[in-house]
């Protein structure tokens, strides 16, 4: 077990970019795996995944214009043999400890956008599904992004799981990743084929929209949720703002 908290020092970015800082904080009862990954463009300096105690924070720089960012937690984790996606009961990424890729689903995610038309873009998305309690706050007052409440006891028996070693439900999938109508690529729960605009997608007819839209209203809870106006949020570019994400806030 890694004990000392990762606290990276300030770097130069590979760009010259000035860099903001994310500060990532676990208040659950439990041990989170942070996972990090970047989607295009330069990558922050910080390991790609860590071992969070309850109670641990960590702060790093990321490039000014950090794109396609995410940010997300893995529960019950076990590198020793076969590191990999399954080395976590949910959330697990190739690479082992260090993430390079996005992650399995179900996973809360903390997206981030910086500097993209003068704006920053951010959201905790449930696209993919839940797993742990998560929240974005910012320094310069924009609103949170959040998923505050824990979706996994009560969630719908038909996308529940995984389980952890107690049995307990640890993830709540979406629709269209437990493929309930069975066909992924038309699929009005995943949005695509036919259903692949926001006027032939609606929060309707996809199943299970309003157990997480409900629950966590200031959340991306399905493809096409911006129409709710609680999905994604955004913040000036030049209020150089710092995040933090936290875990079970």
């Amino acid at each position: 077990m890694m004990k000392t908290a990762i606290v990276a020092a300030s770097l130069a970015l590979a760009s010259g970019a000035a860099a903001r800082s994310i500060t990532v904080t676990n208040k659950c009862s439990y041990t989170v795996w942070p996972g990090l990954y970047t989607g295009s463009g330069d990558a922050p300096a910080q390991a790609t995944g860590w071992e969070a105690d309850s109670g641990n924070t960590v702060t790093f720089d990321v490039p000014d214009n950090w794109t396609a960012g995410r940010i997300w937690g893995r529960r019950e984790c076990d590198f020793s043999t076969n590191p990999g996606p399954n080395s976590c009961v949910d959330g697990g990424c190739n690479g082992g400890l260090l993430c390079t890729d996005p992650g399995v689903p179900p996973a809360s995610l903390a997206e981030f956008t910086l500097n993209a038309n003068n704006m920053d873009y951010y959201d905790v998305s449930l696209v993919d599904g839940f797993n742990i309690p998560m929240a974005i706050d910012n320094t310069a007052g924009c609103s949170q992004a959040s998923c505050p409440v824990d979706l996994n006891p009560n969630c719908p028996s038909d996308i529940a799981g995984p389980t952890d070693s107690s049995g307990a439900v640890v993830g709540c999938k979406s629709a269209c990743y437990a493929n309930l109508d069975g066909n992924q690529a038309d699929s009005a729960n995943c949005c695509s084929g036919s259903h692949n605009t926001a006027a032939t997608c609606p929060p309707s007819g996809v199943a299970h929209y309003d157990y997480f839209k409900s629950s966590c209203p200031n959340s991306y809870a399905y493809a096409y949720d911006e129409s709710s106006g609680t999905a994604l949020w955004t913040c000036a570019y030049s209020a150089s703002t710092d995040y933090t994400v936290t875990f079970c806030p």
